[in-house]
Parts: structure tokens; C-alpha cells; sequence
């Protein structure tokens, strides 16, 4: 990972989580009419126009967060997910709740971050609101932000996997439809159907 302490280049963390919750967010756009699911205040009126690949790399520019918080942030969402299994993560809702845990993983992890506000304005919502998102994502969490050098890497080598399968697998069209789940202990992984 020596490749992405350089800020001038995209951080492969950045490529092979966005092409994940692509895959998740569009499988569970198309579960839409099927399954019951809420709506939280991380879902959006419309589908925002920019990619997950293009918000992820913006947020990576001008939050000069470190990589790993892209990582702690997939950790996050993933306990967020199977903490609220009826609000699956959807092209309503993702981008927002990426600018809030990776927030929320940058004050965690970093030594410098900046405020909510900036934050607000590089998400492209208002201050209000991602101090509202923050305070929701922070309950739906119950403030479980620690995250063990065992379960880091265990995430990490997940996305690698995918990544590498996804590749292999491009021309056969497969679709995201499990991912492990790491339990509290973090050596008992759980299957759950459509998360993060």
C-alpha cells in the first residue's frame, strides 16, 4: 500500500470500495419493489448525478483524509447496515451516508480533520444537514466506532478478494449478492444477504 501515501494518486482503496457499493447499491435498486424498506434522512429526492467512483475520489481530494478512513468507513457502513437491515444501502442513499462515515472514520482515525461545514461542502449538502446526518449515523452505530487492527485488515482483504474475483468474473455478469459480516470478536464471519 506503499502507492497510496502519495496524494496525487488515487488510492486503490478508493477504486475497489466504489466498484463494491456500486454492485450493492444497484442489486438493492432493483430488490427495491420487493423487499420492505424504510426511508431514513440519508435518502436523497432524486439519484444523485454524480458516480460513486467520482464522489469518493472528491472526497479523497479535498478531505485529505488517509486512506485508511475509506477502509474505517466500510467497516462503519457495514455495522450500520446490519444494525438496520431495513435500510439497505440504495443510489438514494449512498452518497450521503459515504460523506458521514467517512466524517465520522476522519475525526476517529486522523489527527487533523476538518470541520462539518467543509465537510457539508465538499458532500454538496448543507451544514444543518450533515450535522444531522452525523448525530443519526452516530446513534445507528450506538457509537461502536472502534475498529481492531484484526477486523482492518480482515475488511481490507475482503475488498481485495472482490476486487480480484470481480475481475475474473467480468464477462460472466456476476451480482453482488452475499457479503461475510464479521462478528463483535472479529473471527466468526457471518453470512448476511445484500450489505455493505
Amino acid at each position: 500500500m506503499a502507492e497510496l501515501e502519495n496524494s496525487h494518486v488515487i488510492p486503490k482503496v478508493i477504486t475497489f470500495l466504489s466498484s463494491l457499493l456500486q454492485r450493492v447499491a444497484e442489486t438493492n435498486d432493483m430488490n427495491m419493489g420487493f423487499e420492505p424498506e424504510r426511508i431514513s434522512v440519508f435518502h436523497g429526492l432524486t439519484r444523485p448525478t454524480i458516480s460513486i467512483q467520482s464522489y469518493l475520489e472528491r472526497i479523497f481530494k479535498y478531505a485529505n483524509c488517509s486512506p485508511s478512513c475509506f477502509v474505517v468507513s466500510y467497516v462503519y457502513l457495514d455495522r450500520f447496515v446490519h444494525r438496520h437491515p431495513s435500510l439497505p444501502i440504495n443510489s438514494f442513499n449512498i452518497h450521503r451516508l459515504l460523506i458521514t462515515s467517512i466524517m465520522v472514520a476522519a475525526k476517529f482515525m486522523d489527527d487533523m480533520y476538518y470541520n462539518n461545514a467543509y465537510y457539508a461542502k465538499v458532500g454538496g449538502i448543507s451544514t444543518p444537514e450533515m450535522n444531522f446526518l452525523e448525530v443519526d449515523f452516530l446513534f445507528g452505530l450506538s457509537f461502536h466506532l472502534n475498529v481492531t487492527p484484526t477486523t482492518f485488515n480482515t475488511y481490507c482483504n475482503y475488498l481485495q478478494r472482490e476486487m480480484l474475483l470481480e475481475s475474473s468474473l467480468n464477462n460472466i455478469g456476476r451480482s453482488l449478492k452475499l457479503h461475510c459480516s464479521f462478528s463483535e470478536d472479529d473471527s466468526t464471519p457471518q453470512t448476511q444477504q445484500l450489505a455493505v
